[in-house]
């Protein structure tokens, strides 16, 4: 999916050898179907997995079209939303804390959305010390720390426990944001299991995207989406 100003472009790529088959205008149920419509149906129950956003027209249009078909989600958009919930009970801790809590949570969002790895001497302290003070904030670190491992489980069995794990730990926690994010989860756990049988992901999007972007720039915009989707497909086509 790419941004264009306030209009969206839907973009299908196939996984091997990468060329994007679909440009559709908006994140509509007719456009992702419209990928489907130029299939055989032999064509269809052929195709095992698809690397997908969450997204409910999208997922509707795959359903209907490839019933059989395994809709795998990546971890890279799950992490980001529950980032913004971090972000969201860090803001809601900080008013609600005293004036010493409120100079234990200023400064705190980085460093709680920020990976262990790539925190730097300096701030592995002053994370520490956080956490150390604030029950909530602590929760959080850990539940996004084991919100990442669910995508590294090979074994469906296995990664259903820990996903049942998490849900659990996130219901006990009692914070709002949190329990509903956890909700969300349950409700789109086949696709995070799926990745055990299909290992795909979306971080392909991310180089179409961004080639996409130089395109338009370098065109200085268009306002023809039908004649800028053409030109996106044939350079892709072109450099594969």
């Amino acid at each position: 999916m790419l941004r264009v100003r306030h209009r969206y472009l839907t973009v299908v790529q196939s996984w091997d050898p990468g060329q994007v088959v679909l440009v559709g205008e908006g994140r509509k149920y007719q456009t992702r179907k419209a990928s489907f419509d130029f299939l055989s149906e032999e064509q269809k129950h052929s195709i095992e997995a698809i690397a997908i956003d969450i997204w409910d027209p999208y997922l509707k249009a795959v359903k209907e079209c490839c019933p059989e078909t395994g809709m795998v989600f990546d971890p890279f958009p799950m992490v980001k939303a529950f980032g913004r919930v971090i972000d969201q009970v860090r803001t809601l801790e900080y008013h609600q804390a005293t004036s010493e809590g409120k100079e234990v949570i200023r400064g705190s969002k980085y460093l709680l959305l920020k990976n262990k790895a790539n925190l730097s001497p300096d701030e592995k302290p002053r994370l520490q010390t956080r956490l150390e003070l604030n029950q909530n904030l602590t929760t959080l670190y850990i539940l996004k720390d084991l919100l990442k491992k669910l995508w590294q489980y090979r074994y469906p069995a296995w990664a259903r426990k820990a996903l049942d794990e998490w849900c659990s730990m996130a219901l006990e926690s009692q914070i709002g944001p949190v329990i509903n994010f956890a909700k969300m989860l349950k409700r789109y756990a086949y696709g995070i299991l799926n990745h055990c049988r299909f290992p795909i992901h979306t971080s392909r999007w991310e180089g179409i995207n961004n080639k996409i972007k130089v395109i338009k720039r370098k065109a200085y915009g268009f306002h023809d989406v039908e004649y800028f989707s053409l030109i996106i497909r044939d350079s892709f086509a072109r450099s594969n």
